[in-house]
């Protein structure tokens, strides 16, 4: 069965730093790309960072400079670096993967919720001021 499982989440407060990870299988890992995700009650699930298969990362304005996303490719492991956190990264985070075609490629966004093949269960983020 394929799975994504983070860990990491937690209290912390405003200024704080927090690391996330995301465990999967070696065959999963290398079967997908892979990015971190958030959601809060009542409002759509929002891409926070990705990284491509060569290493290219991408991230949203809202934690450009305070985030940081990074593998283990040796471990199957993805990790978000969370920096300078800010009550407005309270969230549930999502380890989440998109699958890749016969060629490598993987299709679709890789911040787009609806392009998202495989999501792990999440793990929570609690920032206080």
């Amino acid at each position: 069965q394929v799975q994504l499982a983070e860990s990491g989440g937690g209290s912390a407060q405003s200024g704080g730093s927090l690391i996330l990870s995301c465990a999967a299988s070696a065959d999963t890992y290398k079967d997908y790309c892979m990015a971190w995700f958030r959601q809060t009650p009542g409002k759509e699930r929002e891409g926070v960072a990705f990284i491509s298969a060569k290493g290219y990362t991408g991230y949203s304005d809202s934690v450009k400079g305070r985030f940081t996303i990074s593998e283990d490719k040796g471990k199957s492991t993805l990790l978000l670096h969370m920096s300078s956190l800010e009550p407005d990264d309270t969230a549930m985070y999502y380890c989440a993967g998109r699958r890749r075609n016969r060629y490598g490629y993987c299709a679709g966004s890789p911040m787009n919720q609806q392009d998202i093949d495989l999501w792990g269960k999440g793990t929570l983020v609690t920032i206080s001021s």
